[in-house]
């Protein structure tokens, strides 16, 4: 459901913009920290107030990109470990979080910190946030008293149709749930030796990397973040020499490899990183190379991990995957 009352709030003066609709004002397009940020959480808490709601979910949580060597966890920062009970693993697609914890992840997007989700009640209530201190906020109610708030406080909010930061599903994607038939494959592909690499995507660009066992499936999918998406691959190769032979003269190419300690790692990487992910690579047990470009990452198999009560409420989509393909 598109929510009827969609306001851009920001603090940029529609009086200070040309004719093309450019700012030409002197503010900033990053937060103070002070006055203009705590206006910006004041307007999201008359909107949320004047719509009646105390609780909020997180959707389609998003992290930046991290694509380069010395960082070990792409969720390292963000300041998300402060604001949720279970750290980063609570910062998942469908969890609820309070008005005030609501508050603080829209001072983390204010502030650019590389964490990013949309927060919404269904059918009732929305806010995001976009580059340069545009904050996008959606009601099913009028909010006359929010609008006349946020006047008060120096901010400016324009009517828009629709948030521009809407979902909308991947062309390519299908909704393909990661049920007991899923999983019954998985195994029977697993003991055959066709498959024994998981990728879990718990976030956008950010995944955790599983090998497979016929012993250790069930325990991996007991420890899947809620509503993650799934992507299976062939084994890793303990050919090292063999996979680093293939790394491609140009472009850019993941990497995953398994440590001595069983750690599995992955790094994206382009021409001028080859050779310091070849040199990671070099000392691991076992490794492979996956393209990254959208038309020829395709997995063997790919599913989104439904609620406890079976449904798939997630509203990304798994990758199509070779089966898909093959029919």
């Amino acid at each position: 459901m598109q929510l009827p009352h969609v306001y851009c709030v920001t603090k940029y003066d529609p009086a200070d913009r040309d004719e093309h609709g450019h700012y030409r004002g002197s503010e900033d397009t990053v937060s103070d920290h002070g006055e203009i940020e705590e206006a910006y959480l004041q307007a999201v808490a008359a909107f949320a107030a004047d719509t009646r709601i105390a609780r909020l979910s997180v959707r389609e949580p998003g992290i930046v990109s991290l694509a380069h060597f010395g960082v070990e966890s792409p969720m390292d920062g963000f300041g998300i470990e402060r604001l949720l009970p279970g750290g980063l693993a609570d910062f998942h697609d469908g969890a609820e979080v309070s008005l005030e914890t609501g508050l603080e992840l829209v001072r983390l997007m204010l502030r650019d910190g590389g964490a990013w989700c949309r927060l919404e009640v269904e059918d009732a209530f929305a806010v995001d946030v976009g580059w340069d201190q545009y904050l996008y906020v959606g009601s099913d109610r009028p909010c006359h008293g929010a609008l006349a708030r946020i006047r008060e406080l120096g901010l400016f909010p324009e009517r828009m149709d629709a948030s521009p930061h809407d979902f909308e599903p991947e062309e390519d994607g299908v909704r393909r749930p990661g049920d007991d038939d899923f999983w019954a494959g998985l195994h029977e592909a697993v003991v055959r030796g066709h498959a024994a690499l998981l990728e879990e995507i718990y976030v956008q660009n950010a995944s955790r990397w599983h090998r497979l066992t016929s012993d250790t499936i069930e325990a991996v999918r007991a420890g899947l973040a809620p509503r993650a998406r799934l992507a299976v691959w062939p084994d890793l190769s303990s050919d090292i020499s063999s996979v680093l032979h293939a790394l491609p003269a140009d472009g850019l190419i993941e990497g995953v490899w398994q440590d001595e300690g069983g750690q599995i790692h992955s790094a994206v990487a382009d021409e001028d990183a080859f050779a310091e992910l070849a040199a990671r690579m070099s000392r691991a047990k076992a490794a492979a190379l996956l393209p990254v470009y959208a038309d020829e990452r395709v997995p063997l198999f790919s599913a989104v991990m439904p609620d406890s009560d079976g449904v798939v409420r997630a509203r990304w989509q798994a990758d199509r995957a070779q089966g898909d393909l093959d029919r």
